[in-house]
């Protein structure tokens, strides 16, 4: 089975650096997505041709807004399950905003500003790691320049199809020190997708924070679907 993994808003490919090394030192066969963040169902287009070209069923696994990619993108008739790591997991007819909205403001809403065209600008001030992402290698906040994409709003405001996770197994890596969504709401996402969930004491940036964490649910999930 092959691993896709899909990043989150105004990442890339190198949000699953830490990753990809340790799949590859158990044999696990992964790609990783580079989306450009613009639009839901253009980032789902993309996911979907990297599925159509891997010869073998997939496991897809999202951060943060790549949940939603992964939520439509699952339908593709060679998933077989999907991972989610601190991640959003809507329903039909749900966009990103309108779970952002359900909850109180989180943290990270202090540090973001909107463009001309309504996309959304991350603070890169010394402030933002200090509240947002304390846990970062330093390696990898001073690169944050070659792994930041500016979003376009329509990666929020898009719906949702029906979900996925009503058709297939799903697990869950819930960060307990989220500032970027709240805890409340990745509990309330995992339990309606009847996910496995897994808990892990770090910031948003869970892929880097806590990767041995992210591999070892992975390695779980691939178990349950036999490899």
């Amino acid at each position: 089975m092959h691993v896709v993994l899909v990043h989150g808003a105004g990442g890339s490919e190198r949000s699953w650096s830490y990753v990809l090394p340790r799949l590859a030192e158990r044999g696990i066969a992964a790609t990783a997505a580079d989306n450009p963040s613009q639009s839901l169902y253009s980032d789902v287009e993309r996911v979907h041709a990297i599925i159509d070209s891997i010869d073998d069923d997939v496991l897809l696994v999202g951060h943060s807004y790549g949940g939603a990619v992964i939520t439509n993108a699952g339908h593709h008739k060679r998933v077989r399950g999907l991972v989610y790591v601190a991640a959003f997991a809507p329903d039909e007819g749900e966009s990103v905003q309108r779970i952002v909205n359900s909850y109180p403001a989180a943290e990270v809403s202090s540090f973001m500003t909107r463009g001309p065209q309504g996309e959304w600008v991350p603070s890169d001030r010394p402030e933002a790691r200090e509240a947002l992402a304390w846990d970062v290698p330093d390696e990898i906040w001073e690169a944050r320049e070659d792994d930041n994409r500016v979003s376009a709003d329509a990666i929020f405001t898009e719906t949702t199809a029906k979900p996925a996770w009503a058709e297939l197994p799903a697990w869950y890596v819930l960060a307990t020190l989220d500032k970027h969504i709240q805890v409340e709401a990745q509990r309330d996402m995992a339990a309606r997708a009847d996910a496995a969930v897994t808990e892990v004491s770090t910031s948003h940036a869970v892929p880097h924070a806590a990767p041995d964490a992210v591999v070892s649910v992975i390695e779980e999930a691939l178990d349950a679907l036999g490899r």
